[in-house]
């Protein structure tokens, strides 16, 4: 029995999940998400929890038993509390500015780089070199915080560019003079 699948999923107060056929819904204080799971596993809203449950022991059951359930969970999750990404920008001369809703980065190209946020995703920049990307989306959250990074990935010689916070960046030498 997958021991993530098995637990049952607690629904908090103001929070409103409904299931028919195969599409779960979840409305809570931060906004609505809906969700078309595999008709071959079986979610049920019991008490205040839903339970998911599988048919048999298959391998395609087993992995689709655990990863429904995850997304069910970070659905109610994302509803409730919402989800927060912040990436931080290392470098001479690099800034993050927002423009509107979007966000402008400087990052040493030719020309600053505008980002405009996907429909349920919000940027705010606290400090001139840190961006935090939210939304009640974990995937799309995720997804846009790649993309940003993507733009200047942190380099090992000199550790520029845009990484997570708390991310490590493995630091490289540089060039050594040969002795004679």
């Amino acid at each position: 029995m997958s021991r993530i699948g098995k637990k049952p999923i607690p629904i908090p107060e103001k929070t409103e999940v409904s299931i028919q056929d195969n599409r779960i819904s979840v409305k809570g204080p931060k906004g609505e998400l809906s969700w078309k799971f595999s008709p071959e596993m079986t979610v049920v809203k019991e008490d205040n929890a839903v339970v998911v449950t599988r048919p048999s022991d298959s391998k395609t059951h087993r992995s689709l038993h655990g990863l429904t359930r995850m997304l069910i969970a970070n659905m109610v999750e994302g509803v409730t509390q919402g989800f927060e990404k912040t990436l931080e920008i290392v470098g001479v001369g690099y800034s993050a500015e927002m423009k509107g809703k979007s966000l402008l980065l400087s990052v040493g190209l030719s020309h600053p780089v505008l980002i405009t946020p996907s429909e349920g995703i919000t940027f705010s920049v606290p400090k001139n070199l840190i961006v935090t990307i939210s939304g009640i989306n974990k995937q799309q959250v995720g997804q846009m915080a790649a993309k940003i990074r993507s733009i200047a990935p942190p380099e090992p010689y000199k550790g520029k560019g845009i990484r997570y916070q708390d991310e490590y960046i493995r630091r490289k030498a540089g060039k050594k003079v040969g002795v004679k």
